[in-house]
């Protein structure tokens, strides 16, 4: 297959797929999602790291389109729960997924824990697939504590409970430009921009 300035990312989620849209808009490539290949149905995230399940979901998609394809896997890792919710961020309420549910569960199980105690970090791992599959790695990680109480609506998921002291206030109160700076994700698209420049500009993939 020839060069092709076109990259699929793994994903369903209309939100996400908005954030990288913008971020790669300096690349001038075309992106698709999982929602122009419904052939491929839901990728399962069996993995047990962030960086097995962003892997999983880029190689499955690379394989089945032909494209280069971006895949992530993000969540909190709480370090008084042995890492606990880790790859299971999203459905550690159980299904179908549910962020207050979760939350209420984070809180149950934090209650009466010592600030001291509290300590977590969201992390975040992408993977990207190229035509000889050649396969790239992405990551970034954000420091901070789960809070007692919900604070802030801005934000999705832990948001609101996850507090950064740098900036004295949640993921939930922060402005979109500040957490896009600092998050995990933010940082992870960072690196994987950088990739993607080598691939789709320098043509070295």
């Amino acid at each position: 297959m020839g060069f092709c300035k076109k990259l699929i990312v793994a994903t369903t989620n209309s939100g996400k797929l908005r954030e990288f849209i913008q971020l790669l808009e300096p690349l001038n490539i075309e992106v698709l999602s999982l929602k122009d290949f419904p052939e491929i149905g839901e990728i399962e995230e069996t993995g047990a790291t962030f960086i097995d399940n962003a892997l999983l979901k880029a190689r499955a998609v690379a394989r089945i389109t032909g494209y280069i394809s971006l895949a992530d896997d993000s969540g909190l890792e709480v370090d008084y729960l042995g890492g606990l919710p880790g790859v299971n961020s999203a459905r550690f309420a159980g299904e179908p997924k549910d962020d207050s549910r979760n939350n209420l569960k984070l809180l149950s199980l934090m209650k009466g824990i010592p600030p001291i105690k509290r300590i977590g970090r969201f992390k975040c791992a992408i993977a990207i697939v190229g035509f000889d599959q050649t396969e790239y790695i992405a990551q970034g990680s954000c420091e901070g504590f789960i809070l007692d109480e919900k604070r802030g609506d801005k934000g999705f998921g832990y948001d609101p409970l996850f507090y950064v002291p740098e900036y004295k206030k949640t993921f939930a109160e922060l402005d979109m430009e500040t957490k896009n700076k600092i998050s995990h994700r933010g940082i992870a698209a960072e690196k994987a921009l950088d990739i993607l420049k080598r691939i789709f500009i320098d043509d070295r993939p």
